[in-house]
């Protein structure tokens, strides 16, 4: 009988048998105690554990895993993943300092996508040596070539083309059909591969394509990947050698699922995506990009809060937290959930649920993490912990109602690092007048 693949835990959060949430091996509570909430807590261990999973079930393929960095871009995180020996997908050029902050050599294991390059981060891109730039429309294509030309650097390039695959998503997060602002028309594709071959300062050596986050199902990303084999095969026609295949991200978590449940299998969800990109690459002998961000750290992290009032209106009763939209939008953003729980595990005496509203101090109605929601009992001065908030959270993070950004730490076993400090009302100020 065979043996079941072994299953891989939604998220690295457990209560101890003292009924305290840990982080790997450390109590959120300790963390709060000393670094102050909110707080965003990272767990090291979770997000390599994701970056193997991505490196066992495409093995068989030359490939190379590049991280996207506008999901958690914290220095900590991107050098941690540098010395994996990860790749980075950047959208701008302050990430791609970032990312030389984190690892000078990580620089050439670098694509450069997004839909708004300036000249300014093109010469910045082509003087630091990237990888490749995924180009998202001709006028971008002749701006890179005409600073390729003045640099005197050739520029590596892949058109990042539009499959028309729907990719049931929010649509906020979808990104590869022709309405949408990204990419080129797959349609149009082959002629500007033409005008590119006859460039001297740019070389066509892949193709891009991305349709969208937080896609669960992994059909959706094999039909994009049989759109590109056969654009590939005609470019070989036309006498352009397309070396690399760059599949994006979107691979999606389950945000829903309980604390503890193994619902969501993150083994399972990786074989499913691999077997359905091979079968949509079946044929093509390319190196295979990969660009997942979400999928990597968002299980890793939650943001810790302090409960600071329980309130009614009328038949309204409200949780309000110090932790608000500025830290979190993403529920305020895409109506995103959020699973809510208390980093002191309910004791039989106090587990009956009550029916509330979870917010934050933010002037602004829309500032909610959780309405309607069934909260264990929990009172003022009590913490409670935002689950799966290691992605697109502390990126999206503001200082609306000069409220100064969390503090983050970086959690590896029983190791602790402080990963950013807790910003100031003087940092906030500092290039003001």
């Amino acid at each position: 009988m065979p043996r079941k693949p072994k299953t891989v835990a939604a998220r690295p959060f457990r209560y101890n048998p003292d009924g305290q949430l840990l982080c790997d091996a450390v109590p959120l509570e300790t963390l709060a105690e000393r670094y102050g909430t909110p707080l965003y807590c990272y767990s090291a261990s979770q997000v390599r554990e994701r970056l193997a999973l991505f490196r066992k079930h495409f093995k068989r393929h030359d490939h190379l895993i590049c991280y996207a960095v506008k999901a958690n871009s914290n220095l900590s995180l991107l050098r941690m993943l540098a010395r994996e020996g990860a790749g980075f997908d950047i959208v701008s050029g302050g990430e791609l300092e970032r990312v030389r902050r984190a690892d000078k050599r990580a620089v050439a294991r670098t694509v450069f996508s997004g839909a708004g390059k300036t000249a300014g981060e093109m010469d910045l891109a082509l003087r630091a040596g990237i990888l490749l730039f995924n180009v998202e429309s001709e006028q971008e294509l002749e701006l890179l070539a005409e600073r390729a030309a003045k640099l005197r650097k050739k520029a590596r390039v892949a058109l990042r083309v539009n499959p028309e695959v729907f990719a049931e998503t929010h649509p906020y997060i979808s990104t590869g059909l022709r309405e949408h602002k990204f990419g080129i028309d797959i349609g149009r594709a082959r002629e500007v591969y033409a005008r590119a071959a006859k460039d001297k300062w740019l070389s066509p050596e892949g193709v891009s394509v991305h349709i969208g986050s937080q896609i669960r199902s992994a059909a959706p990303f094999g039909a994009a990947l049989a759109r590109v084999r056969a654009l590939v095969e005609e470019l070989a026609e036309d006498g352009i050698r397309i070396r690399s295949v760059d599949a994006g991200g979107g691979l999606g978590i389950d945000y829903t699922a309980q604390l503890g449940a193994e619902e969501f299998d993150a083994a399972k969800e990786v074989t499913e995506y691999a077997a359905a990109l091979t079968e949509g690459m079946r044929g093509m002998q390319v190196r295979l990009l990969l660009e997942p961000g979400r999928f990597l750290v968002a299980q890793a992290g939650v943001l810790v809060a302090r409960v600071l009032y329980r309130k009614r209106n009328g038949a309204k009763e409200f949780l309000i937290t110090d932790a608000g939209m500025n830290d979190l939008i993403r529920p305020a953003l895409y109506g995103a959930h959020h699973e809510i729980v208390p980093v002191e595990r309910a004791t039989a005496d106090d587990s009956q649920n009550a029916i509330m509203d979870v917010v934050g101090p933010v002037c602004e109605t829309g500032d909610f993490f959780a309405r309607d929601r069934a909260m264990p009992d929990v009172h003022p001065g009590a913490l409670i912990a935002l689950l799966d908030t290691g992605a697109y959270a502390m990126s999206i993070s503001s200082n609306y109602n000069s409220r100064s950004r969390a503090a983050e730490v970086l959690v590896d076993g029983k190791r602790v690092r402080l990963a950013r400090r807790r910003e100031t009302i003087e940092d906030q100020l500092r290039f003001e007048e």
